[in-house]
């Protein structure tokens, strides 16, 4: 077998845990207010679920990516597992739940980008502590295991105890935003909120400023996780550490759907810290990869690949 050139790290190795969802995207000019229908919207259906976006963003950046999920027992399932396959992640522990429907997301996607879901777990909610442990070995040899909370809590805290007790660094994406407890938080390397899910976990409103952000990135350290990334969308992402606070500026494009950008942000996350970059690089890696996924419309048909990644920061090496 050749091998890798040696300007080419080796590739890390990735575990995702979460959930698998269809999404059902409707692209209106306006969101609809409670009570309002709006006429005139274009219908597709794609493949999505935070879990799944984020491998699949992991294995386009050049990850060796395991899933552990759930699907249902139905074409929408059978088709998500193939998809994986072919995008070469490894799905052994993506398992098939019986008399079970697969997630279901339904997406409204706005003329400016700006989106409202609603999610029906189906399969995801079946997701147990039993699955996580048959992903035992994958989980101990991983260098990154990567979570969000669209499965239940149970199955994201026991995953994060067997990573950490083999050494594997943690990275949360509490996303939807859920109350977490202290002992689960204490456990994680790398909690990655969006500004919302960043006041719910700190209790805060909203932090309209450089100096509020970094008030509220402390105070989310203050509950535990030893690194925080608060992604701001057209702001950045702020890196705080108990030593330090780095503001990592957005790259500006035109975006035409932003619904998977936080999980692109995440998958790609992931692999640079795998691959062994300072939090402050592998954050501005995959703020470049969350860029190029808003110009395009889908979620895991949004997620760039590594050469395209690369490319793009070359070309704004100054910015």
């Amino acid at each position: 077998m050749p091998q890798r050139p040696a300007t080419v790290p080796p590739a890390g190795r990735i575990v995702v845990v979460g959930s698998i969802n269809v999404d059902l995207v409707v692209r209106v000019a306006t969101l609809p207010r409670p009570g309002e229908t709006v006429l005139g919207g274009r219908f597709a259906s794609v493949p999505g679920g935070k879990g799944a976006n984020q491998a699949v963003a992991a294995a386009r950046a050049g990850g060796r990516t395991t899933f552990v999920a759930r699907v249902g027992d139905d074409s929408m399932g059978h088709a998500a597992i193939n998809a994986f396959r072919a995008e070469g992640i490894e799905t052994d522990f993506v398992t098939i739940t019986p008399h079970g429907p697969t997630g279901v997301a339904l997406i409204l996607l706005d003329a400016a980008g700006e989106n409202s879901i609603a999610v029906a777990g189906g399969a995801n909610d079946r997701l147990c502590t039993d699955d996580i442990e048959r992903a035992r070995p994958a989980i101990e040899a991983a260098d990154v295991i990567l979570l969000q909370l669209e499965v239940p809590l149970e199955a994201v805290a026991h995953a994060v105890t067997i990573a950490k007790a083999a050494g594997t660094r943690v990275i949360l994406n509490p996303a939807p935003a859920r109350p977490l407890t202290a002992a689960l938080l204490a456990r994680v390397d790398i909690l990655t909120p969006n500004e919302t899910e960043a006041e719910s976990l700190a209790s805060r409103g909203p932090a309209l400023s450089a100096a509020e952000a970094d008030a509220l990135a402390g105070t989310l350290l203050g509950l535990g996780p030893r690194a925080v990334v608060v992604t701001r969308g057209a702001a950045g992402a702020l890196v705080a550490t108990a030593e330090d606070r780095t503001h990592v500026p957005a790259f500006p494009v035109e975006p035409r759907d932003t619904v998977a950008a936080g999980d692109v942000f995440n998958g790609c996350l992931a692999v640079m810290l795998a691959e062994g970059l300072d939090l402050v690089a592998a954050t501005r890696f995959a703020a470049a990869a969350a860029a190029i996924s808003v110009t395009r419309e889908g979620a895991q048909t949004s997620a760039p690949h590594r050469g395209e990644i690369d490319a793009f920061l070359a070309a704004r090496s100054g910015v």
